[in-house]
């Protein structure tokens, strides 16, 4: 049996309003699918760790994704750029960050396996805000710029190699560390 923390619950719910927010109103399959997949990508990341058990990835998901929402969301706010269709807060995309905030999770935690094809999808949801007017070039790149960062600052491999900067005395040093 699984029992939710709040954390669980918190984060299944802003998944569910963020997927539906928008969604149903789009005429572009294009950018439709882009929405899909802005969420699908990272709740997939976060499902594997419920999945696998993960205790240590979900806290790194939970870190990653908060992160990746509360520098997006100040940048759009505090930058108000306007977007090519006229709307408000362009800058940077938040689609694009929340999809390569994923993709980079699932690459990072499970491996490139797993990784190539969420990029794949995170670089179609960039494709489609631009595409559908949304977004400049420039908002897409930084968004996955952001939502990348994000998800190598705090997750670490699942098993695998993890490769560490570590301080040694005056210096720094490299520290290679192998999971079983």
């Amino acid at each position: 049996m699984i029992i939710y923390s709040m954390q669980n619950i918190f984060l299944t719910l802003i998944i569910i309003i963020l997927l539906t927010q928008s969604i149903w109103a789009k005429e572009s399959n294009t950018e439709k699918l882009g929405d899909i997949l802005q969420v699908a990508i990272p709740a997939i990341g976060y499902g594997a760790t419920l999945y696998l058990d993960d205790q240590e990835g979900q806290n790194q998901f939970y870190k990653s994704f908060g992160t990746n929402i509360a520098i997006t969301y100040a940048l759009k706010y505090s930058i108000n750029k306007k977007r090519p269709n006229g709307g408000k807060y362009s800058f940077p995309s938040g689609h694009t960050s929340s999809a390569f905030q994923g993709a980079s999770f699932i690459n990072q935690r499970y491996g490139i396996e797993y990784g190539i094809p969420a990029y794949i999808g995170a670089i179609f949801v960039g494709y489609s805000r631009v595409e559908a007017e949304a977004h400049y070039p420039v908002d897409v790149v930084s968004g996955a710029f952001i939502g990348t960062l994000s998800s190598m600052y705090f997750t670490t491999s699942y098993k695998g190699y993890k490769l560490e900067v570590k301080r040694m005395g005056s210096g720094y040093g490299l520290q290679v560390e192998k999971k079983f």
